[in-house]
């Protein structure tokens, strides 16, 4: 059973995992996660990032379109529907207090 996506997330599942869509803005002064929405260093560090963020290996998150975009799609290798938990859960942690 699929987790319900929260209304405005772009996430999609695949058989090998999940793509987000993704906001980055370079250069900013500190490394975090505000929000997701849908060139080499700036994609090695968001894809660092977004490993930590989710919990997965460096190596199973990887930037699968808009390299030299700020507008980008991350794709993240694992189970589909936990994959999908756990970035709403941790998207519902960011409008905490």
């Amino acid at each position: 059973m699929t987790p319900p996506k929260p209304p405005g997330l772009a996430i999609r599942q695949n058989n090998a995992g999940v793509t987000v869509a993704v906001r980055l803005t370079p250069k900013s002064a500190r490394d975090e996660i505000v929000s997701v929405e849908d060139f080499g260093r700036a994609n090695a560090a968001l894809e660092k990032l977004i490993a930590k963020w989710v919990g997965v290996p460096p190596s199973h998150v990887k930037v699968a379109q808009g390299g030299k975009s700020r507008l980008k799609q991350v794709a993240i290798d694992g189970d589909p529907a936990a994959l999908t938990v756990r970035v709403v859960e941790r998207l519902a942690d960011l409008d905490k207090p």
